[in-house]
């Protein structure tokens, strides 16, 4: 009843992973995750991991919209993202939709209307750098596009059937064990 209980758990786990995904497939620059299974003396156990693979790239044609190739992520705010639709704030520092600094390798960055950002993240106003993304290696910005979601709505969309069966399978084995330890209980009080 334990590898039962174990199996409804990590499909359970695995369907929040893949409606998880499904309800991010439009959120621009969203990075899959992983769903995996391990098996373990206490039985069925599910892991998540985030998937490396480059979601597509859409050209803006806005000159804020940046886009990453490769690894990494937009320091902004207190957090990381590769959603890299931004603006100027009111004070002139480049910001997300909700109003959170894009954090350069100085701190915030402030820039003007005419400002350029570089493939290699150095981001020029008026010919002066006046920022500086941080990017790990083999990382590349593209300015005026953004990168939508890795998100298949496909795959997602098998992935949560296929969680939903594998949960209604471990259900049905859970009641026909403890139907057949039930009966075992009443014939032996009745042999008795």
């Amino acid at each position: 009843m334990d590898w039962m209980a174990s199996a409804m758990r990590a499909a359970q786990a695995q369907l929040e992973t893949a409606t998880h995904n499904l309800a991010n497939v439009t959120s621009d620059g969203f990075r899959r995750v992983r769903s995996s299974l391990t098996l373990t003396r206490q039985g069925l156990v599910a892991h998540e991991a985030p998937d490396a693979a480059q979601g597509g790239i859409r050209e803006t044609r806005r000159a804020l919209d940046l886009a990453l190739l490769g690894p990494g992520s937009f320091r902004v705010g207190g957090s990381l993202t590769r959603d890299g639709h931004f603006m100027r704030d009111r004070d002139g520092y480049l910001a997300d939709q909700q109003g959170r600094r894009v954090q350069g390798r100085a701190g915030p960055i402030r820039l003007s209307a005419d400002a350029v950002v570089g493939s290699d993240g150095t981001i020029r106003d008026a010919g002066r750098v006046v920022g500086e993304l941080p990017l790990p290696a083999g990382t590349t910005v593209r300015s005026g596009a953004l990168e939508s979601s890795s998100v298949d709505a496909i795959s997602e969309t098998l992935a949560i059937l296929t969680s939903q069966r594998a949960f209604e399978t471990a259900q049905k084995t859970f009641g026909a064990i403890d139907q057949a330890r039930d009966k075992a209980v009443n014939d032996v009080a009745r042999l008795k």
